[in-house]
């Protein structure tokens, strides 16, 4: 079970890739949910799932590899891409532009997202902080779909 715990929280390989392991773990996500057209309660089941995984499986991961937070560490990408594309269009589009404001709020972490990863330890912390950067890609582009 450790070593199941350990590959759902790097996605495998993807995780270890050398360079930009968050990057590529998003883009993962985006291929998936661009490819599996989720209808609006499945995806809300399958987020909850990937939340709730996410946060054992590196609750776990990050005790073995003993470092906070670790890089190989990708699961959180993929609840936070999840929520990023929430009753968004399936649409190449969205997706992309979902991808790159969800890697903008995920790097630069704005407030309450850096405050989010200080004060939550553990799982909880390493996929609430990707969580709230999917929050807000989420409202943005609800926003631009209303506009446009």
């Amino acid at each position: 079970m450790k070593q199941i715990y350990k590959y759902l929280a790097t996605l495998g390989f993807v995780g270890y890739l050398p360079v930009a392991p968050g990057t590529f773990g998003s883009l993962a996500a985006m291929f998936l949910f661009l490819m599996l057209r989720l209808p609006f309660t499945a995806h809300l089941l399958v987020l909850a799932l990937i939340t709730v995984i996410g946060i054992h499986s590196s609750s776990y991961t990050e005790k073995v590899l003993n470092e906070k937070d670790n890089s190989h560490i990708v699961i959180d990408e993929v609840a936070g891409f999840c929520l990023s594309v929430v009753l968004i269009p399936h649409d190449l589009a969205y997706y992309l532009a979902a991808f790159f404001l969800f890697r903008f709020f995920d790097i630069l972490k704005p407030p309450p997202i850096r405050n989010i990863e200080r004060s939550v330890a553990g799982g909880a912390g390493i996929v609430a902080d990707d969580l709230m950067a999917g929050l807000y890609t989420n409202l943005i582009l609800q926003a631009w779909r209303i506009l446009i």
